[in-house]
C-alpha cells in the first residue's frame, strides 16, 4: 500500500483521497464493550432493622412522605436538615469546584470535535528582499517588496477514526467529570447530614449535663444539710461535690463539640462561621436527633454499579481509555489532508487588489512514517496496558463498593440492636438512682450506692444520647454507601450526558 501511494500521479491520488473520504474505513482499534462483574443476588444483613430489598426507585417507607436515594435527607421529615443539605449542594465550595471541572472537561471536549471541521486561517504579509553584494548576482539583483494577504485551509480525513476515537474519548472523559460531579454530590450531602446529626447530639447531650448538674447540685444540698445535722461525715460531702464537678467539667467540652459542629455546617453551605446571622439563627434553635424510618429499602448489589457515581466513574475511564487505543493505533496509518488557499500578492499596495494579483493553490498532503524505531508500535501497547489497568481499577471499585455498602448495612442494624439496649439501660439506671436518693435521705442505705446510681446515670444518658446519634449517622453513611444523593447537582450536562443510560 505504500508503494502504491507514493507512487501515484496527481490525479489519480486526488480521485483516491475523495472516494477515501466518502467511504472511510471503520476506525482502527477495539470497540468498548462494557466489563461485567458476579455479584451476590442480596445484601448480607438483611431482615433486621427495617432493611427490605425492594426497588430502589422508592427506597424509603414509612415516616410522613416517601422519598428515593437520590433526596434521602428529605425521609428524615427535618426541614433545617433538607434545607442545610441542599443548601450545601448548591452553594457549597466542593460542589462549586466541581462542576468548574466539569466546565473544563466540556470545554476540553470541544477542542477534540473541533478536528472534524477544516481549519481557516487568514495572513497578511510583507516582505522586503535584498541580495547580498558579495553574491555574483548580488549586485545586479533588485531590492523587492512583497505585499500578500490570503486566507489558507487544511482538512484532515479522518480515514482511519483517529478524531473519531479522540471524540469518543473526550465524550467519556466529560461523562467522567460529570460523575466525579455526583460523587462530590454524594460526600458533601452525606458529610452536612453527619455534622448536622452531631450538632443535635452536641444539643442532646448538653441538655442531659446539664440536667444532670442540676440534680448533683440537689444530691450535694441533701448530703450537706444531713453533715450539718451530724448525720453523716465530711467524707459523703466530698464524694457528692467531686461527683458534681464531675459532670459540670463536661459542659465545656460538649459546648465546644458544638460549636465546632455548627462552624463546620457553615464552610459546607459556603460562608465564614459566624458570618451569616441567618444561618446562625437556624442552627441555634434546638432540634432532636433525625430519626430513622420505619423501613429502609436498599436494593441488592447489582444496583450500586449504576448507582454509585465512584463505580460509574471507573467504567467510563475505562471506555476512555480503550477509545485511545484506537487514537494511538491510527497514528500507524498515512494521513491524509487536503491544503488550499487564496489570496492576493503584489510587490505594491497599489497593484495588490488587482485580478492579476490573485494566488491560489490546492492539494492533498500524505504523510506516514515509515520507520519511527517502533515507538508508535510500543505506544499503542502502552496504552493497551493502561486500559487493561482501568478495567482492573473499575473491578476495584465495584467491590469497594460492595464491601462498603455491606459494612454499612451491618453498622446500621447493630447500632440499632445497641440502642435498643441503652434505652432500656438507661430507664434503670435512673431509676435506681431515684431509689438510692430516696434511700439515702431516709438513712436506710449510705451515700456510695448514690454516687454508683448517678455516676452510671450519666454515663448511660450520654451513650443513649451519642448511640441515637450513631443510628442516624450509620443511616447516612449507608445512603451514601449506596450511592444516594447524586441529584443534588442541577446541570444540564450531568443529567443529559452522564445520568441517561447508555
Amino acid at each position: 500500500m505504500q508503494h502504491q501511494i507514493f507512487n501515484m500521479d496527481l490525479p489519480h491520488l486526488r480521485t483516491a483521497a475523495l472516494s477515501l473520504a466518502l467511504t472511510a474505513c471503520a476506525a482502527v482499534g477495539p470497540d468498548y464493550v462494557a466489563p461485567e462483574v458476579a455479584l451476590p443476588g442480596t445484601f448480607q444483613d438483611m431482615g433486621a432493622g427495617g432493611l427490605i430489598a425492594a426497588p430502589l426507585a422508592v427506597s424509603i417507607v414509612g415516616g410522613a412522605a416517601a422519598a428515593d436515594l437520590v433526596g434521602w435527607w428529605r425521609g428524615f421529615g427535618d426541614p433545617t436538615l433538607a434545607a442545610l443539605v441542599e443548601r450545601a449542594l448548591g452553594e457549597g465550595l466542593d460542589v462549586r469546584a466541581a462542576l468548574e471541572r466539569l466546565a473544563e472537561a466540556r470545554a476540553l471536549r470541544g477542542i477534540a470535535t473541533g478536528a472534524r471541521l477544516p481549519t481557516l486561517d487568514g495572513r497578511l504579509d510583507y516582505t522586503h528582499a535584498r541580495e547580498s553584494e558579495n553574491t555574483p548576482f548580488g549586485p545586479f539583483a533588485p531590492e523587492t517588496d512583497i505585499h500578500s494577504l490570503g486566507i489558507d485551509a487544511a482538512w484532515e480525513l479522518d480515514l482511519w477514526g483517529r478524531v473519531r476515537r479522540s471524540v469518543e474519548a473526550a465524550d467519556r472523559d466529560l461523562e467522567v467529570s460529570g460523575l466525579d460531579a455526583q460523587a462530590v454530590a454524594v460526600s458533601i450531602a452525606a458529610e452536612t447530614a453527619l455534622r448536622y446529626v452531631a450538632l443535635r447530639a452536641f444539643e442532646r447531650r448538653l441538655e442531659l449535663a446539664r440536667v444532670n448538674v442540676s440534680l448533683q447540685e440537689q444530691t450535694l444540698a441533701i448530703v450537706t444539710s444531713r453533715r450539718d445535722a451530724g448525720l453523716v461525715g465530711e467524707l459523703d460531702v466530698a464524694q457528692a461535690s467531686a461527683n458534681l464537678e464531675s459532670t459540670r467539667s463536661l459542659v465545656p467540652t460538649l459546648q465546644y463539640g458544638l460549636r465546632a459542629a455548627q462552624n463546620r455546617l457553615a464552610v459546607l453551605v459556603g460562608v465564614a462561621p459566624g458570618a451569616d446571622p441567618e444561618l446562625a439563627a437556624l442552627l441555634a434553635e434546638p432540634r432532636p436527633v433525625p430519626r430513622v424510618p420505619a423501613e429502609v429499602a436498599v436494593g441488592v448489589p447489582a444496583d450500586l454499579l449504576r448507582r454509585r457515581p465512584d463505580v460509574r466513574r471507573a467504567e467510563r475511564a475505562y471506555a476512555a481509555e480503550v477509545a485511545r487505543i484506537g487514537v494511538a493505533e491510527a497514528e500507524r496509518y498515512p494521513r491524509l489532508s487536503l491544503l488550499g488557499s487564496l489570496g492576493l500578492a503584489s510587490d505594491g499596495l497599489a497593484d495588490l487588489f488587482e485580478s492579476d494579483s490573485a494566488t491560489s493553490s490546492f492539494g492533498p498532503s500524505v504523510r506516514w512514517s515509515l520507520f519511527d524505531g517502533g515507538r508508535l508500535r510500543a505506544s499503542v501497547d502502552a496504552q493497551s496496558a493502561r486500559a487493561r489497568q482501568a478495567e482492573i481499577a473499575w473491578e476495584g471499585a465495584v467491590l469497594v463498593a460492595v464491601e462498603e455498602a455491606e459494612n454499612a448495612l451491618t453498622a446500621f442494624t447493630r447500632q440499632q440492636e445497641r440502642r435498643s439496649s441503652l434505652d432500656l439501660a438507661a430507664a434503670q439506671s435512673r431509676r435506681a438512682s431515684e431509689v438510692a436518693r430516696s434511700q439515702y435521705t431516709a438513712g436506710l442505705t449510705d451515700f456510695q450506692a448514690v454516687l454508683v446510681s448517678e455516676r452510671a446515670t450519666a454515663g448511660l444518658e450520654d451513650d443513649l444520647a451519642v448511640s441515637d446519634a450513631e443510628v442516624t449517622s450509620a443511616l447516612v453513611s449507608l445512603y451514601k454507601a449506596l450511592g444516594g444523593g447524586f441529584g443534588g447537582v442541577d446541570d444540564g450536562v450531568i443529567v443529559a450526558a452522564v445520568l441517561a443510560d447508555e
